[in-house]
């Protein structure tokens, strides 16, 4: 067993465990967190539903990342990363961090404008700044992997 698949299966296992624990984020541990919330404060009761709206989807996001590059490390593990068949799947994971970006910003624009807790406009600067970063950065490896993938595709071709 090489390195590569060695790292590539920890990988896949880590994968698993963070795409169960957000489907359980997305249909227990949330809708259960932010009811006992609005309960215990119930001047945060108004922002149960709108938290709940924002933050299942950008979730959904995350999900589709992991399975992506679930799908990436299949090529990875086939030595095909540097072919066109990988740019759908980055293309796919950039998009998907685009609109959980979108989404982000869309709710620390509602925190900020509808008078939301001043800790939850916080933390989402604090995320929607690390989301694009993340975002920039997989747009910077996708151009990467472009180059690469036409650099392969020429020594393939001289060979």
């Amino acid at each position: 067993m090489t390195r590569t698949s060695r790292v590539v299966g920890l990988l896949r296992v880590l994968l698993v465990l963070a795409f169960g624990a957000l489907l359980a984020a997305q249909v227990a541990v949330l809708p259960v967190l932010l009811r006992q919330i609005a309960e215990e404060s119930p001047e945060l009761a108004s922002l149960r539903w709108p938290v709940l709206a924002l933050a299942v989807p950008a979730l959904l996001c995350v999900q589709v990342v992991i399975a992506c590059t679930w799908r990436l490390l299949t090529l990875v593990e086939d030595d095909r990363i540097f072919s066109a068949a990988s740019m759908g799947w980055v293309n796919t994971i950039v998009g998907a961090l685009a609109a959980a970006w979108v989404l982000l910003l869309g709710g620390f624009g509602w925190s900020v404008l509808g008078g939301g807790p001043p800790g939850l406009s916080a933390a989402l600067l604090l995320v929607v700044v690390a989301g694009a970063v993340v975002g920039l950065l997989m747009v910077v490896m996708r151009a990467l992997l472009r180059q690469a993938t036409t650099l392969r595709t020429d020594m393939d071709a001289v060979i």
